[in-house]
């Protein structure tokens, strides 16, 4: 900050060049389109899909609306968006809608250029203040938006026809930067169309005032398809206005889920006991979010975010925890006991659509059940597991639950060896009791769910026998 400069001479002497707002943006994303770079950091699965219709867009100059379902991160993309601004704009000194040095539009800045000329002073505003964010609600003015005549500065003794007398609204105040709007459906139509000359046009006009600003804004909108029909709806001629709508869907993949809830999830260890996910469950909570979105007993018009798949792992990570304390333990695995937890995460993300009432929390565990079995098919063979049913056939019973020990169910693999190889393979490279103990509550859960034993559970404690 110290080597820039603080006056409108030592600005041109600098070389500093004036871009729009969409060719700046355009120049910074075609360095990282060049070097084989993502726009964006955090946001994954959208690779083949979504963003090539985004650097189109960019490349284009496009003010953009993002049309999808809950929780398919539009808000984060476009957020995301200020990383392609230059890091550093100068402004007019004291400018309310970040004029340009070299062509002001306000009064203030216009009096301030004439009146000093080169030693007009200026100063330096960050691209993280050049972002402007709206969520549209029907109580939503113009005078949020757009302006209005402040009473204060009439009452200061300014005359209605002086321009000083406006509050310029969120939109004048992102001048040179980007304006995002939230569930622009939800949006009165009235106060809809006063954007169509910010789109089109660029500028927007006050009240009554004769005052045109020519603004230089970038416009990014979100909607809801279901909002996008039925609740509201875009006018069609703001909707003609935005150069490019781009659908977003969820992940694709449960691995591109998985890594999302590695991202966003907030660990839960704490102090010295540690939580220790294994990747098959993992592959649970994200299986058991997919076949949620192919559920026809789930109201697929409202979607199921992937913050479901994220509050699922914080709350199976946490009853662990729980778990662990109370046992004194202090490394933590989360067990197939742990899923019961995920019912007050899930319940409130996801509509069911059942015809008898009281019929929620059975959907919710059929969907847990068939997520268990589907991730204990991928990774567990017939094979490896025939000695397993032949020893609780002769016999064997089991035991398992939040109130035994770890140390207790590794104990099963001394009387069943068969049941030792499975075991391992899960855990992996973790052979601690409590990684073997998770292990063990998964293959006999997958055991029990593929019909091969008898399960009687009572509250979260569970015993499997041989059928």
């Amino acid at each position: 900050m110290a080597q820039m400069a603080t006056t409108l001479g030592e600005l041109k002497a600098s070389g500093w060049k004036s871009w729009p707002v969409k060719e700046e943006i355009r120049r910074n994303a075609v360095v990282k389109i060049s070097a084989g770079e993502p726009l964006f950091d955090g946001v994954m699965g959208y690779e083949d899909t979504v963003m090539p219709q985004l650097e189109n867009a960019i490349l284009a100059g496009h003010d953009v609306i993002f049309l999808g379902e809950r929780g398919q991160a539009k808000t984060r993309i476009i957020r995301s968006l200020t990383g392609l601004l230059d890091e550093w704009m100068p402004i007019v000194a004291g400018s309310e809608i970040n004029d340009d040095p070299y062509s002001p539009v306000s009064k203030h800045a216009r009096d301030l250029v004439a009146e000093k000329g080169d030693d007009a002073p200026i100063s330096w505003v960050h691209r993280s203040d050049r972002y402007g964010e709206k969520l549209a609600t029907p109580d939503t003015s113009i005078a949020d938006l757009i302006g209005e005549v402040d009473p204060i500065k009439v009452a200061e003794g300014r005359y209605l026809s002086d321009e000083l007398t406006l509050h310029y609204g969120l939109v004048p105040r992102t001048n040179r930067g980007i304006f995002a709007i939230n569930e622009i459906p939800d949006l009165a139509e009235r106060i809809q169309v006063g954007l169509l000359n910010v789109l089109e046009e660029r500028d927007v006009q006050v009240r009554g005032y004769k005052i045109r600003l020519p603004l230089d804004v970038i416009l990014v909108a979100s909607a809801n398809p279901d909002d996008y029909t039925n609740r509201g709806r875009i006018i069609t001629p703001l909707k003609d206005r935005f150069g490019s709508q781009i659908r977003t869907h969820y992940p694709l993949e449960v691995e591109t889920e998985v890594a999302i809830m590695r991202q966003e999830a907030r660990p839960a260890s704490v102090g010295d006991v540690s939580v220790r996910v294994p990747d098959y469950m993992e592959e649970v909570i994200a299986t058991l979010s997919h076949l949620a979105r192919s559920s026809s007993q789930v109201n697929q018009r409202s979607g199921v975010s992937v913050r479901l798949s994220v509050s699922n792992s914080e709350v199976l990570a946490a009853n662990a925890l729980r778990r662990a304390l109370r046992a004194g333990e202090t490394e933590v695995v989360p067990r197939v006991c742990d899923l019961g937890a995920i019912a007050a995460s899930t319940s409130g993300k996801i509509e069911i659509e059942s015809l008898e009432d009281g019929r929620e929390g059975a959907i919710l565990e059929n969907l847990v059940r068939a997520a268990v079995l589907t991730v204990y098919k991928q990774r567990v063979t017939p094979d490896q597991v025939r000695d397993v049913i032949a020893a609780f056939d002769e016999g064997v019973v089991a035991h398992t639950g939040e109130d035994i020990a770890s140390a207790d169910e590794v104990a099963l693999l001394e009387s069943v060896p068969a049941l030792r190889a499975p075991v391992s393979a899960l855990a992996g490279a973790d052979q601690s009791p409590a990684a073997l103990a998770a292990a063990v509550e998964f293959v006999l859960e997958g055991l029990h769910l593929s019909k091969r034993l008898n399960k009687d559970a009572s509250g979260s404690r569970a015993t499997y026998r041989g059928r």
